[in-house]
């Protein structure tokens, strides 16, 4: 374009000094030896510019003719780089497809076009070639080759951590990560595996300074880095709440400041402000995260902060926190187990009847369970609630990757994935009868009435009654029977006689309760079989059948 436009300024301004000769015409006169020359200065100017123009034009032809061989033989050059480029591009894409076949036969095409020290590309196809094919000790020497390259380094050193990583060598893999890091702090995947790997080892202010220089060169997105950070803040001050719990509280406090909604940063730093005795400002950061996000654990020690509290102080803790989030399951099952404590079982059923309407779930029937037995102490209402138990939805807890933790984690066990516990019902927990309607309202409208308990009757003495004599029995004689009946009798072999049925009456089954009544108020088998069926009964162990066979 500037070409374009130079070309046409010149051609104004010789058409411009053209145009201002003609307007002033004139005439030149030469004098050379004998020789006189005169012409116009017109016909002077235009045989200037043809013979500057012819000389240029000589130039040309003779600068075409001396670079013709290396123009002859940079063309041939060029033609060959694209062919070779074109074998470079069609290997990486059948290394990429997995045809192993055409990536080798590309790689070397592409070697004998194009050279090695010219084109890194070759060494990658070579070692993807070689990778594809099962070769991975050429492939390592590959990558460990453009490991040592300056313009290959990054590429070699991803190669042997993916290579790493596969034979489950971590601490070759952590140091090829951690090398790359180093010079290239702006690599995803080397930044985020030293951070991982930093997470693991428990080395906190490492892993803190290498996520700022990603935080830096806008490797991680901001919001993510800020919630990392206050991750592994609070995991430093988990460590220290121990040894150092003034260092604990700063890192805490600092972690809240970047994710304000972090329950265990908040718990630490509560404990951390318990232990210096400062019990308003442990108050102020469990209120603070509890109006955010309420949570079991901020409960229990929000309610339990002082270890001197009685149990009605602790409920009025309790009331507090719902006061401060009403209308919510964790605020009421709070309330309902520092009621329970506290031993005002007609609030901590009310309360544990709402959340349980509200979120029906295992730990909710459970505390209903322990109010029954603290109030009425009724079996059949206890293994009611324990049955509802069972079939409620379980709660939720710290999970990661399908794991189940009782505290949470910085990182994931399993994946060393950051940040990657959750508070929520387990994946594997989730399975249970389909049921339709309210749970908690068909639950509380099953519930069996109370077992009203007697009162135990003072002792009376009653008077003896004389035995009972048994009535005789009137025998009807049989009917006259046929003679071919009494032929068959007489062949019959005869049976020992002497045995008789004996039917006890009602009055004689009375006496023999009334007799056994004391005896059988300290018996572990009233009323129902031994366990053992082998095991009889030793009251009546010796005692004749009521009922014998008459032959």
């Amino acid at each position: 374009m500037i070409r374009i436009f130079v070309f046409i300024l010149v051609v104004l301004a010789l058409g411009w000094g053209f145009a201002w000769l003609a307007d002033r015409p004139g005439l030149i006169a030469i004098t050379w030896q004998d020789y006189l020359i005169e012409t116009s200065l017109m016909v002077a100017a235009t045989a200037v510019a043809a013979v500057i123009a012819a000389i240029m034009l000589l130039w040309w032809l003779i600068q075409l003719i001396w670079t013709s061989p290396h123009s002859v033989r940079r063309y041939f050059r060029a033609r060959k780089r694209d062919r070779g480029y074109q074998a470079l591009s069609t290997g990486l894409i059948a290394a990429g497809a997995g045809n192993a076949l055409l990536a080798r036969k590309m790689s070397l095409r592409a070697q004998s076009m194009l050279r090695p020290d010219q084109e890194p590309l070759l060494h990658l196809l070579d070692a993807q070639a070689a990778l594809i094919e099962g070769r991975h000790d050429d492939a390592r020497a590959k990558f460990e080759r453009m490991a040592e390259d300056p313009e290959t380094r990054e590429l070699g050193l991803r190669g042997l951590y993916v290579e790493a990583r596969r034979l489950g060598a971590d601490e070759a893999a952590r140091q090829y990560a951690e090398r790359a890091a180093e010079n290239a702090p702006y690599l995803p995947w080397a930044a985020q595996a030293t951070l991982e790997y930093r997470c693991r080892a428990g080395r906190w202010d490492d892993a803190i300074r290498l996520l700022d220089q990603q935080r830096i060169a806008n490797v991680i997105d901001k919001k993510q880095a800020e919630r990392w950070k206050a991750v592994l803040l609070t995991a430093k001050a988990g460590e220290r709440l121990e040894a150092d719990p003034k260092g604990a509280r700063d890192d805490a406090l600092a972690a809240l400041k970047h994710a304000k909604d972090l329950v265990p940063a908040a718990i630490i730093a509560a404990k951390a402000y318990l232990r210096e005795d400062n019990i308003r400002r442990a108050a102020s950061v469990l209120e603070g995260v509890w109006k955010l996000d309420p949570h079991p654990e901020i409960a229990t020690t929000y309610v339990r902060a002082r270890s001197g509290d009685s149990a009605a102080d602790r409920l009025k803790r309790a009331e507090k926190l719902e006061g401060m989030r009403p209308n919510n399951v964790e605020s009421l099952v709070a309330v309902a187990e520092a009621a329970l404590d506290a031993r005002e079982l007609e609030k901590a059923r009310s309360k544990a009847e709402a959340a349980a309407r509200m979120s029906p779930r295992e730990s909710i029937y459970l505390l209903l369970a322990d109010v029954e037995e603290a109030d009425t102490a009724d079996q059949g209402r206890i293994r009611h609630w324990m049955a509802q138990a069972l079939r409620a939805p379980r709660d939720p807890a710290w999970v990661a990757d399908g794991i189940v933790s009782e505290h949470w984690l910085p990182v994931s066990p399993t994946t060393g994935r950051i940040d990657a516990f959750e508070w929520k019902v387990p994946y594997g927990q989730l399975e249970g009868p389909v049921e339709e309607g309210d749970l908690a309202d068909r639950a509380i409208a099953e519930l069996p009435p109370v077992e009203e308990t007697p009162e135990p009757e003072a002792p009376r003495e009653e008077p003896e009654e004389e035995p009972v004599q048994p009535k005789p029995t009137e025998v009807t004689p049989a009917p006259a029977e046929a003679p071919a009946a009494l032929a068959a009798k007489k062949d019959e072999p005869k049976k020992p006689s002497g045995e008789t049925i004996i039917v006890p009456t009602p009055s004689a089954k009375a006496n023999g309760l009334e007799s056994k009544e004391s005896e059988a108020e300290d018996d572990p088998f009233l009323h129902r079989r031994p366990d053992d069926p082998g095991v009889k009964d030793p009251n009546t162990a010796h005692e004749p059948s009521n009922r014998l066979r008459l032959f």
